[in-house]
């Protein structure tokens, strides 16, 4: 039997985490998820993570976290990064900087699945070290005996995620890309059994500019009005895929997009 290995994309704000907090353990029920990995750099107000918010997700049934170009916003999560084993940073940051390259979850029927995350170059900032390189060593570092293998794309360009999925077909059970609040509709299995996906769109209020309220975001870009880009608060839906990979040979042999509404219990 397959393993179900759900992706969630980028958790904005508390409407977000809501959303994780009632959804997840529905559908883990109802579909089976063996596990759950979400992107929640934005969890905080919009932009970083908090210990608390960490250990939140946790307590939801999220069982692995990637993070992004907003990793070190709140700076408290720092000691948590180098600490929890349930957390990465983008791989391809410099290896001083604080966090693991990539992080093992062991399901309830013994199979391991990996996680690790990258971060984009083009129009992308703080500016990393070469993504695909970073991945090569990573891969090399995964221990064998691990089959189920997740990337996290955190990319702008659509062409740099496309591009990886195809450097890392056959060589990881899924990449999805993040980052740009956007669910793309090109879920598939790539030819050397990756499943793929350009980007999984977030985890958030829709009813906004990717996750932000639509009213101060217009202030700024018609009447070119400073404004605080404050978090969305309606049409909260939980985004991503639901993947299913071979525990033997860790290729994916089915990916299905998701968009699952949440409404205030």
């Amino acid at each position: 039997m397959g393993i179900k290995v759900l992706c969630a994309g980028d958790v904005v704000g508390n409407p977000g985490r809501k959303a994780i907090a009632h959804e997840l353990p529905k559908i883990t029920e109802e579909r089976g998820i063996d596990c759950a990995i979400v992107n929640a750099e934005n969890i905080s107000s919009g932009s970083g993570i908090t210990p608390t918010l960490f250990e939140k997700l946790l307590k939801s049934g999220v069982n692995l976290v990637t993070l992004g170009d907003h990793i070190y916003r709140r700076r408290e999560i720092i000691a948590t990064l180098e600490t929890a084993p349930q957390i990465v940073k983008p791989a391809n940051l410099p290896p001083t900087a604080p966090g693991r390259e990539f992080a093992i979850h062991e399901t309830e029927n013994g199979t391991k699945v990996a996680v690790f995350s990258l971060l984009g170059r083009l129009y992308m900032k703080p500016q990393a070290d070469c993504p695909f390189k970073a991945a090569d060593r990573v891969l090399a570092k995964i221990p064998s005996e691990v089959k189920i293998i997740v990337c996290d794309m955190h990319a702008e360009a659509t062409s740099e995620k496309v591009a990886m999925g195809w450097h890392l077909d056959g060589r990881v059970s899924v990449m999805f890309g993040t980052h740009t609040h956007i669910p793309t509709a090109d879920e598939q299995v790539l030819p050397g059994g990756t499943g793929y996906i350009t980007d999984l769109g977030m985890t958030g209020p829709y009813d906004g500019v990717l996750g932000r309220d639509k009213a101060r975001v217009l202030q700024s870009m018609v009447h070119a009005i400073p404004a605080r880009f404050d978090v969305a608060t309606d049409n909260i839906n939980v985004c991503g895929i639901i993947a299913t990979v071979d525990p033997n040979s860790g290729r994916c042999e089915h990916i299905e997009r998701i968009k699952l509404p949440h409404h205030e219990p």
